[in-house]
């Protein structure tokens, strides 16, 4: 007699129709959690906006409206009154406030860069006995307030140079470098490799055109940051131009000649949104077109320490 062995049925793994359900089910949530996520991402990047650009818009719809709208709770303008702003440009002085803030942030920026960048260049990348507490100093004048030195230094070019009523006591410093500069740069230098500058030093190169001819090239996004930075500030420069040129109404720069501007319309507020507005844009303008190179300068000078 033959014995006939059956085999038991195979029992399957698969779960079929429900185990596709359920990673279904997982899909749609996956994707819902992704939608909330990007819907709350984008509602707060749309709030911030709008609190960084409401008060400009504020400031455009009040310097188009007319004399008596600009004193009352209206937001929007009944008419736009587009000769306030060449109002403001013919006010006594506006021009010359205008030539000597260009004079001021123009000089004073070339001149921060131009000497700046060697005392980076060195403390980056030479290597001398006291380089440590070279670099200290540099710090510790960063963390120096200028109201501390004012007084002396108000004394020397109104005593010895005879120069209080002009721009140049805040120009001329900047021929000797500035230590937020020379620090700023410095980081920024440290990221470019010593093997760039040891190929052009091999190809002949001295110290000062290895600077011109690989560095500079090398270092523009830092160069433009440091550059920002400094024409920013001078724009703003108020304490400065208030200490050494306010008694010369000829040698007033945009921000300090914004104050009389006020003091002279202080019920004219069209006007004086208008002339704020003036103010403002070219800095606007500037970091607008330059905004690309200016972010990635700052985030470059942290990569080394």
């Amino acid at each position: 007699m033959t014995n006939t062995v059956t085999a038991p049925p195979s029992v399957s793994t698969s779960r079929g129709p429900a185990d596709a359900a359920g990673r279904g089910s997982a899909a749609r949530t996956a994707r819902r959690k992704a939608l909330l996520h990007w819907i709350a991402v984008h509602s707060l990047g749309i709030a911030a906006a709008l609190f960084f650009v409401m008060p400009f818009v504020f400031i455009l719809l009040t310097s188009v409206m007319d004399d008596r709208q600009a004193l009352t709770s209206a937001l929007w303008p009944r008419s736009w009154n587009w000769d306030n702003y060449a109002q403001v440009w013919s006010a006594p002085g506006f021009l010359t406030w205008w030539r000597n803030t260009l004079m001021y942030a123009g000089l004073g920026t070339l001149l921060t860069v131009v000497s700046s960048l060697p005392v980076a260049y060195a403390l980056a990348k030479f290597r001398f006995r006291g380089r440590r507490v070279a670099m200290m100093l540099v710090i510790s004048a960063m963390m120096l307030p200028p109201q501390v030195i004012i007084v002396p230094m108000y004394l020397f070019w109104a005593k010895q140079m005879h120069l209080t009523g002009t721009l140049w006591p805040l120009i001329i410093p900047m021929a000797f470098g500035d230590a937020f500069s020379i620090f700023l740069l410095r980081q920024f230098l440290l990221t470019i490799p010593d093997e760039y500058l040891d190929a052009a030093k091999v190809d002949g190169c001295g110290e000062l055109r290895t600077l011109l001819r690989v560095v500079v090239p090398l270092a523009k996004p830092g160069l433009a940051a440091v550059a920002l930075f400094q024409f920013f500030y001078c724009w703003n420069d108020y304490f400065g131009p208030q200490i050494y040129a306010s008694d010369n109404p000829a040698a007033w720069t945009l921000s300090y000649g914004l104050e009389s501007f006020k003091d002279n319309h202080h019920t004219n507020w069209n006007l004086t949104m208008a002339a704020t507005l003036l103010v403002m844009a070219p800095v606007i303008a500037v970091f607008f077109f330059a905004q690309k190179a200016f972010i990635e300068g700052v985030t470059l000078t942290g990569v080394k320490g």
